[in-house]
């Protein structure tokens, strides 16, 4: 493999390595079975038939890995980075298996260990690198980059700790830590001679040189290593595999020795636990300052590390000539956390590589790209200034800069307007100024997009408006998507199979070719076969519902579901009044035509989200009083899933025949589960909100179970809007209400809803639960009507899969590459 010559050792090029293919694995298998983790039987864990298969699956990732990179190395294109704070990737096992066709030789060779893949797959954890819809959708936008073989690196954080696991402890929301590393994670590979240093608090200082150029110095610094982990992220069966790099921070000494000898333990390894504190846990609570301050450094962080990785990269390349820099990158920012980066590229760029401001700029401005992902004021970051006074003096002081100069464009264009300077400043004045950091990602980027037409349109004419006016160019859209492969293909293997034995493989890859599956929809065999495939999945939930809530779910009965964060604008509480309300009904018998249904939540509410957790309270309350009262079982269940993922969701998604996205119009930016369900031919129950809209359009408005006011009619309903006359004048809400204000769902806690009622009747809920109601139960109403003709839903479910083909990642992906990132696919 190796030769000496001289004191160099020349090793062969990886091209000539041992080949891995088919035909290899199972003895790769039972290589790294037996001497990688040094096992001889299997014994009733799975964990290291696990490690082991994963290992074998990794040869094979990496050697098209090395590929990619050689492609990369021998062609000068364009490349994008991909910068999030979230990276929801669920497990890999399976996904690497589909992607690289290789799910019939893997089955043969553990034939060997008397085991089965699904059994074995089991023993992955969830990778704990997100919380939600944002860090799913960086997930699919990977997988998607490499399908359609573009050459983009994702950056994030290697947390060791992920979202926290939920459980459920007398209808509480209780978190634990999310220890998804514990058993260790086979696909990341560690560069450590690639780290980079990251600096913090210091102040700044300034001097001239001999050519008179003033030069400002970030000294005394507490420094952190930020540690490379790359993961590996495969194409659907292309040859082409991305990466994805995690950054682990690491203090730059590991402990004073001096001190602890002397026995100042504590005193000796706090600079070591400061600095592993940044990539310790995944979104720290930051309702308080030095919550605050963690959260502010895991953004810089992230964002620095990323940055001078790619600088490294050209300087050994092209040395400090940054001429051609912005012809042959882009960088994504993934919502408003990384906007920091704008402010560091100009710091890198200036301070050490010695670029005057303009360059610099104009290098920042026509690389850095901005996708904005909510419509709600509150969730657009902002930081003290004192906080980054403190903790990143430098960047502080280029922050101000680049708002000066800014502040002269907006001067011309509406002179002597200081009100609109005020509102378009980076800095929002007052005893506590604070940097608006959705800002600095506008004025530093060259695209501004959000991630469905209406959250688009909605960005332009309200939340950015003033900076729609200054530049109108900036803004475009790019509705979010979903990659088929997961969501379809993985999740869903008897359905896949079906459709492609109608209208071939290639929808796989493309999925636009879902279309032709339109021409069955009508086909009584079809419909049959496709009935039969959702009663399996139906049949599979049940189980895993029985198994994780201890509620009995009937596959024949509807099921119901509303799975995604726990939030007040998602309106899982609206969702659980039209349940009190089908109690309500089941108790005065008045149960004629209603359509039995096991109705099924689940998400997770912030720590700190008291209102969010409430709902959790009262859904789990409601749930227990249903299941217990013999009058209901026959009609209806209830089940909140704790705990929920994105292996959970692969299961749910396959088994929902009704979608629940009720958010109130305007406020949920686009929203991918709806797309997942849709895929897997649910049919969506919703307001004009998002992606529903797109939805809707594509589906045709008779196969979608549309209610409330719209976003313009919201805006209106709040200017005088009257709750407690409007469940006066409706007998559906006004039991509803009469039924959870009597305590009949909290007998041994009394008062514990009252906040929940007393939102609901306020003049000022923002989510207008009660005007909605009414126009929810209608159409709730039609869609079990509609259930009960079976032959006409299962039309709709097979319409509603073969209209999903926009809604494919890799549309969005494509979308982002022609009007954004510009890039040209590796051959």
């Amino acid at each position: 493999m190796t030769k000496k010559t001289s004191n160099v050792c020349v090793v062969k090029h990886w091209q000539e390595a041992p080949k891995l293919d088919e035909s290899t694995l199972a003895d790769d298998l039972m290589r790294h079975f037996y001497y990688t983790l040094g096992r001889d039987k299997v014994g009733d864990s799975k964990h290291y038939l696990f490690q082991a298969l994963a290992l074998t699956v990794r040869d094979r990732l990496v050697a098209r890995c090395r590929a990619t990179n050689q492609y990369l190395a021998d062609n000068q294109c364009k490349r994008a980075a991909y910068l999030s704070l979230e990276f929801l990737m669920g497990r890999a096992l399976g996904n690497a298996v589909l992607s690289l066709d290789l799910e019939k030789q893997t089955r043969e060779a553990l034939k060997e260990y008397c085991t089965e893949f699904e059994y074995v797959e089991q023993a992955e954890h969830d990778a704990g690198l997100g919380n939600g819809g944002l860090g799913r959708l960086a997930a699919c936008f990977l997988d998607s980059c490499a399908t359609l073989a573009l050459p983009v690196i994702g950056y994030g954080i290697r947390y060791e700790y992920g979202m926290f696991n939920q459980s459920m402890e007398q209808g509480f929301q209780v978190e634990q830590p999310d220890n998804w590393l514990r058993e260790g994670h086979p696909w990341e590979m560690p560069a450590p001679e690639q780290a980079r240093v990251i600096k913090f608090f210091g102040h700044v200082e300034g001097h001239q040189d001999k050519q008179g150029r003033n030069h400002r110095m970030w000294v005394n610094t507490q420094d952190v290593l930020a540690v490379p982990y790359d993961v590996p992220i495969p194409g659907y069966r292309n040859g082409v595999v991305n990466t994805l790099r995690l950054w682990k921070s690491e203090a730059t000494d590991e402990f004073n020795l001096k001190e602890f000898n002397a026995g100042s333990y504590s005193e000796a390894v706090a600079k070591k636990n400061l600095a592993e504190q940044i990539t310790m846990v995944l979104y720290p609570n930051d309702s308080s300052e030095n919550g605050k301050e963690l959260r502010l450094r895991q953004q810089y962080f992230l964002s620095s590390a990323s940055l001078q990785d790619i600088l490294h990269q050209w300087v050994e390349q092209h040395g400090t000539d940054f001429s051609e820099f912005s012809d042959l990158h882009v960088f994504q920012l993934n919502d408003t956390h990384p906007s920091i980066a704008v402010a560091e590229l100009m710091r890198l760029l200036i301070d050490e590589y010695e670029l005057e401001w303009d360059q610099a700029w104009s290098i920042t401005n026509s690389t850095m790209a901005y996708t904005n992902h909510t419509l709600l004021p509150e969730a657009l970051e902002k930081w003290s200034v004192s906080l980054f006074a403190r903790l990143l003096p430098r960047l502080l002081e280029i922050i101000y800069e680049i708002n000066a100069r800014f502040l002269s464009e907006v001067a011309l264009m509406w002179p002597g307007d200081i009100e609109k300077q005020r509102a378009l400043s980076l800095i929002e004045e007052g005893d506590h100024p604070q940097i608006r950091m959705a800002y600095l990602a506008i004025v530093g980027s060259f695209s501004v997009n959000g991630v469905a037409a209406l959250h688009t349109e909605l960005l332009k004419s309200g939340l950015f408006h003033d900076f729609y006016q200054l530049w109108p160019a900036k803004f475009n859209n790019k509705t979010n998507g979903v990659t088929p492969r997961r969501w379809l293909a993985y999740c869903n293997p008897e359905l896949a199979e079906l459709i492609t034995s109608k209208i071939g493989e290639q929808w796989q890859a493309d999925y636009a070719e879902i279309k032709s599956l339109r021409r069955y929809y009508d086909n009584k065999t079809f419909q049959s076969q496709w009935q039969s495939v959702k009663q399996r999945n139906k049949e599979k939930l049940a189980k895993l519902v029985q198994a994780r809530c201890g509620v009995e779910f009937d596959a024949s009965m509807m099921f119901d579901v509303q799975v995604k964060r726990i939030h007040e604008y998602k309106r899982q509480l609206l969702n659980i009044l039209h349940v009190i309300s089908l109690y309500d009904r089941i108790r005065r018998g008045d149960t004629q035509g209603m359509v039995p249904r096991c109705v099924l939540f689940g998400g997770k509410a912030a720590p700190g989200y008291a209102m969010a957790k409430l709902v959790i309270k009262l859904i789990n309350n409601v749930a227990n009083v249903v299941n217990k009262d013999a009058k209901a079982k026959s009609l209806l269940r209830v089940a909140f899933f704790p705990n929920y993922n994105v292996t959970a969701m692969e299961t749910i998604c396959a088994a929902t025949d009704l979608s629940q996205q009720i958010s109130t119009a305007g406020k949920e930016a686009s929203g991918t589960g709806n797309m997942k369900f849709m895929m897997n031919g649910a049919l969506t129950i919703g307001t004009l909100d998002g992606a529903n809209i797109e939805i809707r359009e594509q589906v045709g408005a008779d196969n979608f179970f549309l209610f409330g006011a719209t976003a313009q009619q919201a805006e209106e309903v709040r200017q005088h809007y009257d709750p407690n006359a409007i469940i006066q004048s409706s007998q559906a809400l006004s039991n509803t209400m009469a039924l959870l204000e009597s305590g009949h769902f909290n007998l041994f806690e009394p008062g514990i809803f009252n906040d929940i009622i007393a939102a609901i009747r306020s003049p000022h809920d923002p989510w207008l639960v009660a005007h909605d109601f009414d126009s929810y139960l209608d159409a709730q109403q039609r869609a079990a009507e509609t259930y009960q003709d079976q032959s006409q839903w299962l039309r709709m479910s097979i319409l509603n899969t073969a209209a999903s083909g926009s809604f494919s990642s890799d549309r969005t992906i494509q979308q982002y590459c022609d009007d954004i990132w510009r890039l040209t696919p590796m051959q």
